[in-house]
């Protein structure tokens, strides 16, 4: 039997080229501690590091040309889990 994410939790999805998207409950904080007021049960985080709004994404990856390195390998090697 497989167990079952908690359906309270967030989750956090990397799409592919673009950011991470957050759904659930979560609290984002900046570096020093202080809560950033979301508002939202979903969020886009910018990975691209130029957003105009960060620490969210604004779309500007697109404009970039950003891409990831999407070799399921690596992901693989990164995660001590597997």
């Amino acid at each position: 039997m497989t167990a079952q994410p908690d359906p309270a939790a967030a989750t956090i999805t990397p799409y592919p080229d673009g950011p991470l998207v957050v759904r659930g409950d979560f609290a984002v904080t900046t570096p020093d501690g202080r809560q950033i007021d979301v508002r939202r049960r979903t969020i886009a985080l910018c990975r691209c590091g130029k957003s105009a709004i960060t620490p969210f994404c604004d779309g500007t990856h697109k404009a970039l040309g950003f891409r990831i390195d999407s070799d399921p390998a690596r992901a693989d090697s990164a995660n001590p889990a597997n």
